[in-house]
């Protein structure tokens, strides 16, 4: 199963080092939050694919300096203002053919966590001068845009509102790279002053949310009892037999939605929701962080026996069903089942 999961993501791997989120019709573009995902199993191998996805990274953000430059400049006022989220597959251009939640300050701290993840782990992940100055250019468009206070859409790309998660991802890359460019003190001191403000709400609209599990792993934001209870709360709320549902009322693949749309009231949709496949080997990633080794081994194994073939993951399964969506397989969900199973394995021959 595992070595199957690798050959998902060789498959979804582009020449240049990115990858699709998935094959499906839907999915066949560049996510930069995807790919900072999807590259962590190879943090730690002995290859070149980790560094090759953060140099073409970096060289999206030096095509696209001159629009860095501009919202150093100023504060963006509008959506397609800011760092674009999602990209074409082949040239890694922006898409402008649809209106799309751009506004999503969790991809840059995420992609400054994963340069600085990176560097911890011995790889040569800085070229020259030139990606230096671009690093210090996302640290200083961060403040500009105040991130600590300015509502963004968040990993889910919906409505805007401070996310707990987004907080906690900017907080990450911030102090990871903190020893090779000019973080202000403030920035991480602003961040973490709105973080501890919402907790243990993921925002001010919603409770609790899947995407908060981030704050455990891999951010490592949080942990010990406020963690544990950020993990509790997914599991009596959000957990089903199938995944983790991203939030109460979600209406995305939601049963109701083919019929119904997006438009109504979030309580119209409870119980409707779809279930995330990466939302178990997530909690075992976190049950592993938390000191759980048997609760993760528990979600490992439910992560295998939902596998729609060895290896293969779905990006979730319509509510109450064995029916995944289109979405299959979803890079994401597989490299999340490669991180957990590895770590799981690590950890029992520790003990």
């Amino acid at each position: 199963m595992l070595q199957e999961s690798y050959r998902v993501l060789d498959k979804l791997r582009k020449p240049h080092g990115l990858y699709i989120a998935s094959p499906s019709k839907f999915y066949k573009y560049v996510w930069i939050r995807d790919n900072v995902y999807i590259s962590l199993p190879f943090v730690n191998k002995d290859n070149e694919w980790y560094e090759k996805t953060y140099f073409r990274l970096l060289d999206l953000f030096r095509e696209y300096e001159w629009k860095i430059d501009i919202l150093l400049e100023h504060k963006p006022k509008w959506v397609w203002e800011y760092i674009h989220a999602r990209y074409s597959a082949d040239e890694v251009k922006e898409i402008h053919d649809e209106a799309w939640g751009h506004v999503q300050h969790d991809m840059i701290g995420a992609f400054l966590f994963g340069i600085g993840l990176g560097i911890q782990h011995d790889k040569e992940m800085i070229r020259d001068q030139k990606d230096l100055d671009i690093l210090q250019k996302l640290v200083y468009y961060l403040q500009n845009v105040e991130y600590w206070h300015d509502p963004d859409n968040g990993m889910w790309e919906e409505w805007r509102e401070i996310h707990a998660s987004s907080l906690g991802a900017c907080l990450a890359g911030l102090k990871s790279i903190d020893k090779i460019v000019d973080v202000p003190s403030k920035l991480i001191d602003s961040g973490f002053k709105s973080l501890f403000e919402l907790y243990p709400r993921e925002s001010a609209d919603k409770s609790i949310d899947l995407a908060q599990l981030s704050l455990i792993y891999p951010y490592r934001i949080i942990n010990g009892l406020m963690g544990e209870v950020i993990v509790s709360r997914v599991e009596e709320l959000l957990l089903r037999e199938n995944g983790v549902i991203r939030y109460e009322g979600d209406s995305y693949y939601s049963t109701l939605e083919q019929k119904h749309g997006r438009e109504k009231p979030r309580e119209f949709y409870k119980g409707s929701e779809a279930e995330w496949c990466f939302g178990l080997p997530w909690l075992a990633l976190c049950h592993l962080e938390l000191g759980h080794i048997e609760k993760a081994s528990e979600y490992v194994q439910k992560t295998e026996q939902i596998m729609i073939e060895p290896g293969l993951l779905p990006e979730l399964y319509y509510s109450g069903t064995q029916i995944p969506n289109p979405n299959t397989p979803l890079g994401w969900s597989c490299s999340m089942y490669i991180l957990a199973k590895e770590a799981l394995a690590k950890r029992t021959v520790h003990v």
